[in-house]
């Protein structure tokens, strides 16, 4: 079947009436047969996915009421409108990852079950999917973005490696930007945004949060856009492109895994898909910008649907998902969220791919400085309007400051809904 797409009015028409339904008719128990469990994820990896299903498999050896338990992957440019059509349809999933973008909407519409809150939880993490005292989601991923480095390439092009320009207090972006020159012109790749592809604009956040830019107020009323530290940041995002040639432009794909870019900005889970690169490689905080060192971090929540079949036999098992031991196990792709493990030690013995500095600068460090990742009401439809009104940016001789005043124009009347 062929999905249609949802703007935010499907997505809060979708989650509104999920609602208004009531409560799950057996909630998990009184089932005449097994309890079969789906919970909708956005990753596709092995990796990912083969400690899901032992975590699941040890959990249904002491319930036997339990049948199957079911990851159910969906991309992750999608995911969103792609549950949402699902929630619309009345396939209703039990559980689901829900994006720290769209956690206010999923958060306030009603349509997810509370759920206990561990008092080993750092508070910063659970802000995000908390109303009125109740927590309605497990942050299970808090992971500071990081920048992993082929060092190889670096080297080669005769420009030091990030790691001695943190030693020397120069890591900064004018330093990055020039690293990402050389190699590319030398043939690969410099920077890669992760999951950017001029389309994902938010996860530029990953370079704008360095000039204390953002999309709009805290409060989420006005339009930052326009402002002085957006401006200069996507004027620096645009140069770095068409200009010193150091990301690369739009329809050019560098794989930065397989040995053709330089950099990536993206999250300390994709370090299992370096496991057998043939390159040496570092990881290492985003570099300094104009207001000084920062960090950006990327969350995910697992919530509970009310209307799902089996709502408490789902709290049940996202209540074992998430325990202190199986968080340490979830640690290895996702930072957990507990005082007690947030350490380079414990980390460590996750991650053997990654060094403990390398955890704690990046990690430990991050969280504890870093900002969640932008999120408001509404989401799908600002997400959809911003991208739309970004698309005249991205040539050459874009005017940056006329095309961010455009933005605001376009999305001041849904920040003002």
């Amino acid at each position: 079947m062929k999905l249609r797409s949802l703007t935010a009015a499907g997505v809060a028409a979708a989650l509104l009436a999920l609602a208004g339904c009531g409560g799950s008719s057996d909630g998990g128990s009184g089932s005449s047969g097994p309890v079969d469990l789906r919970m909708t994820i956005w990753s596709a990896n092995a990796k990912h996915l083969a400690l899901f299903d032992q975590i699941a498999a040890d959990y249904k050896k002491d319930h036997p009421e339990i049948g199957k338990i079911t990851f159910e992957s969906i991309p992750f440019d999608s995911y969103t409108t792609t549950l949402t059509t699902q929630i619309g349809g009345g396939n209703v999933p039990d559980l689901a990852w829900i994006l720290e973008s769209t956690a206010p909407d999923f958060v306030s519409s009603g349509a997810l079950e509370p759920i206990d809150k561990d008092a080993d939880l750092v508070p910063s993490t659970t802000a995000n999917w908390e109303k009125d005292g109740k927590l309605y989601a497990y942050p299970f991923s808090t992971s500071p973005l990081g920048v992993f480095v082929n060092t190889d390439l670096v080297k080669a092009a005769g420009r030091p490696a990030p790691a001695q320009q943190i030693a020397s207090g120069t890591w900064t972006w004018e330093e990055a930007a020039k690293t990402a020159s050389a190699v590319q012109a030398r043939g690969k790749g410099g920077l890669v945004v992760g999951d950017f592809d001029y389309k994902g604009w938010d996860t530029l956040n990953s370079i704008w949060s360095g000039w204390g830019a953002r999309p709009w107020s805290e409060d989420g009323k006005t339009c930052g856009f326009d402002q002085p530290e957006m401006v200069d940041a996507m004027t620096f995002i645009h140069k770095l492109i068409f200009t010193d040639k150091g990301m690369p432009g739009p329809g050019v794909t560098k794989d930065f895994y397989a040995g053709d870019s330089a950099m990536i900005l993206t999250q300390i889970s994709r370090a299992a898909l370096l496991e057998k690169s043939k390159f040496k490689w570092d990881l290492v905080p985003l570099p300094k910008g104009p207001s000084g060192e920062y960090s950006v971090v990327g969350q995910a929540g697992i919530g509970v649907f009310k209307r799902g079949k089996h709502a408490d036999a789902a709290k049940q098992f996202l209540a074992y998902f998430s325990n202190a031991e199986n968080s340490a196990k979830l640690a290895q792709f996702f930072p957990p969220p507990r005082k007690s493990q947030l350490n380079a030690a414990t980390l460590a013995k996750a991650n053997p791919l990654l060094k403990p500095a390398q955890l704690q600068s990046v990690v430990i460090d991050g969280i504890q400085r870093g900002d969640i990742k932008t999120s408001h009401t509404g989401y799908a439809e600002l997400q959809q309007t911003v991208r739309a009104a970004l698309d005249p940016l991205w040539k050459p001789d874009a005017d940056v400051k006329t095309v961010m005043s455009g933005v605001c124009s376009k999305i001041n009347p849904l920040l003002a809904k």
